[in-house]
């Protein structure tokens, strides 16, 4: 059995957006997705964003905010579950006070390097701080 343990994940900070690592591309065996554990601290707003090869899964497992897809915003909670088709905008918002945590899925995979490379020149600044 292929297990990594949360508190042992690698962890990834952009903006405020805290993700763990928990399986990336082609670890533990996998061929066709990765999972990334996301915490989303209060106030905090994702900017859209999408992959263009993989469809993902969000589900909720702590929290309440809203996510929006192909402009459609949506309040969500724990226990809920946010399908995005492959080259889809989606962005999560925070407008709690705790955190709003969600395990991500995405097949195929997107790897770390990926997610969080740096943003190619003229496709937007990150002048507020509090933007993803």
């Amino acid at each position: 059995m292929l297990v990594r343990r949360l508190a042992e994940a690698p962890l990834e900070e952009w903006h405020k957006l805290r993700t763990k690592i928990l399986m990336d591309a082609g670890e533990l065996g996998s061929r066709h997705m990765s999972v990334t554990w996301v915490e989303v601290p209060p106030g905090i707003d994702q900017e859209l964003h999408s992959h263009e090869e993989s469809e993902q899964v969000y589900v909720f497992t702590k929290g309440a905010g809203a996510m929006t897809v192909a402009g459609d915003r949506q309040l969500i909670a724990e226990g809920d579950l946010v399908m995005v088709p492959p080259a889809t905008d989606h962005s999560i918002q925070n407008d709690g006070d705790s955190d709003l945590c969600c395990v991500s899925v995405q097949s195929p995979a997107v790897t770390v390097a990926e997610v969080f490379a740096p943003t190619p020149a003229g496709s937007g600044d990150y002048e507020d701080d509090d933007q993803y």
